[in-house]
């Protein structure tokens, strides 16, 4: 299967479309991310994997050398010292495949973003 060309229906057929490396770590992600938003849902959004609750949470996709992490503009910012050692952009961040993934920090982010989704469902009522 070709991440690039497949429409993916489920997050497993996304994740099992890549190497055994690659797999493994975004197996791991996706693991962070549940403990760190339990109560999140999990679906498939702009073909990659996505955590919502009440609006988007966050989103993760496997690359050729890369993860790429979309938590949005208000986390990057917030964690602009612990990110700052990874490529990065507006919304979005860049962990490569041959570093250790920094786990940790992505459970604090999704944190974070939870916390955020939650204040703003809040106002919204």
């Amino acid at each position: 299967m070709d991440a690039t060309s497949t429409k993916f229906k489920t997050v497993d057929q996304y994740i099992s479309s890549f190497p055994t490396n690659t797999k493994s770590i975004l197996k791991e992600i996706r693991k962070t991310i549940k403990l760190g938003a339990p109560m999140a849902e999990e679906l498939i959004s702009y073909n990659m994997p996505a955590f919502k609750l009440h609006s988007n949470l966050v989103y993760y996709a496997g690359y050729k050398k890369h993860i790429g992490f979309y938590p949005g503009t208000g986390a990057i910012i917030k964690f602009k010292d612990e990110l700052s050692i990874y490529k990065s952009a507006k919304g979005s961040v860049q962990f490569p495949l041959d570093k250790p993934m920094p786990l940790g920090l992505i459970r604090n982010i999704v944190k974070f973003r939870v916390k955020e989704n939650l204040e703003r469902a809040k106002k919204k009522k």
